[in-house]
């Protein structure tokens, strides 16, 4: 996956202002509710000057973008701005393809980022190499009138109490207790994070590309062997199990009575259920002391190769969705949080923060607030996408009982390490940044 320069994509960016303006485009990964809030952020943004245009070109989702873009810039197609989720932080830093946000725009204030939003996207000095944009964190929601049925009148902080929960609505015949599309990003990483464990040697792999993946053993292996007991006693349902097909969609109907996901989903959720949706943070172990979420979501890269008209047309863009007033409305449309201290007090201020319209704003920014460790800082590890890929494809067997969920991890931990091999000799005697 390492991308060779071309003549034409190595040219040198110095970063000056231009004397006009230029189109450029803007390639993002979303769909549905959040690209339309993409696309409305992009005609903001046009209609508020005349020197600049943004051209806003959907990819259909992260990797597909990734992989687009990596093509488009061998051939010196590629965009000027590119929306990228944080599993490929590590292939974007390591590519040569990118100019760093902080170092093409040393007068911007980084530190106002919150802690939480930074720390997947900066080099190991602090130094940020895209700007945080959709930021999100992974919570925990409940169908309060569904759980009221059987009793329960708080939404549950235990993974005890959400599987007992569970239970009692099994037993009163509902058919979708707890739901999961069985994604990493949920069931692996977010849960590794919150509980304090790693889910690779290395600190997740900050500490060096020989790092190894180690989640086949401890707390995080016994809780996917619970998820597969839970799966087998028709506790937790599958999306292929769901009369909806995707388990954030069964949720929203009222199909399933529980789900963890991310903060970015709670706009359609609300929409679709409305008071009846209770959030709160992931559920815990008893007895584990919580820990920091990671955050979820994307941020923009700036690509090499284009000329300083292009790359003021970029900064003065990035400037924009900076403001505190696009940073409020995005969350308003999206679910998202606001990811600057200066967007999340202008929010608290305006009075807004405690309504239903920003309830993950709160909820999102303490959970990804809550003390940190270096094993819970993010994920540095390059092939993550299909490494990711194998988890899935691993675990679905285990809970379709073609294998135990040993033998899952197993052999996901051993395919994956495979990948960090061939991603280590690739890179051979580079650095981290």
């Amino acid at each position: 996956m390492r991308i060779i320069l071309t003549a034409a994509a190595a040219a040198v960016i110095t970063g000056a202002g231009a004397a006009h303006g230029a189109d450029i485009e803007f390639w993002y990964g979303n769909t549905g509710r959040i690209e339309e809030a993409i696309l409305a952020e992009c005609k903001a943004f046009n209609d508020s000057q005349a020197e600049h245009k943004v051209n806003c070109v959907g990819q259909g989702s992260y990797e597909a973008g990734m992989q687009k873009a990596i093509a488009a810039y061998r051939s010196g197609q590629h965009p000027v701005l590119l929306q990228l989720f944080d599993g490929g932080t590590l292939d974007m830093m390591l590519s040569g393809a990118i100019i760093p946000v902080q170092e093409l725009m040393p007068d911007v204030n980084w530190a106002d980022y919150l802690s939480g939003a930074r720390g997947y996207y900066e080099s190991s000095k602090g130094e940020l190499y895209s700007q945080p944009y959709n930021g999100s964190t992974l919570i925990f929601y409940g169908n309060m009138e569904e759980l009221g049925k059987v009793g329960v009148t708080e939404l549950p902080d235990t993974w005890e109490e959400v599987v007992d929960t569970a239970r009692k609505l099994k037993e009163s015949g509902h058919a979708c207790p707890l739901v999961t599309d069985g994604h990493p990003w949920r069931i692996l990483e977010q849960f590794a994070a919150s509980h304090g464990v790693p889910i690779a040697t290395k600190h997740n792999g900050y500490g060096g590309l020989d790092a190894e993946y180690a989640f086949n053993q401890g707390l995080i292996a016994d809780h996917l062997k619970n998820l597969a007991e839970w799966h087998k006693d028709a506790l937790l349902r599958l999306n292929p199990e769901t009369k909806a097909g995707k388990y954030e969609a069964a949720f929203a109907a009222g199909e399933c009575a529980m789900v963890n996901s991310s903060t970015g989903f709670y706009a359609a959720a609300y929409e679709a259920l409305g008071d009846k949706v209770a959030i709160g943070p992931t559920p815990l172990y008893e007895g584990k002391t919580r820990h920091n979420t990671l955050i979820g979501g994307a941020a923009i890269y700036v690509m090499k190769g284009h000329g300083d008209d292009k790359v003021a047309a970029a900064k003065a863009f990035l400037d924009f969705i900076r403001t505190p007033a696009q940073q409020i409305e995005f969350s308003r449309a999206t679910g998202y949080m606001p990811v600057t201290l200066t967007a999340l007090n202008e929010l608290v201020a305006s009075g807004k923060a405690d309504t239903k319209e920003f309830a993950t704003a709160k909820v999102g920014v303490d959970s990804l607030n809550q003390p940190s460790t270096e094993d819970t800082k993010g994920i540095r590890l390059g092939f993550f996408t299909p490494a990711r890929d194998i988890f899935i494809e691993e675990t679905t067997k285990a809970f379709n009982g073609e294998q135990d969920m040993q033998a899952a991890l197993d052999s996901a931990v051993k395919r994956g390490n495979e990948l960090l091999r061939r991603f280590e000799q690739t890179y051979a005697g580079v650095e981290l940044p």
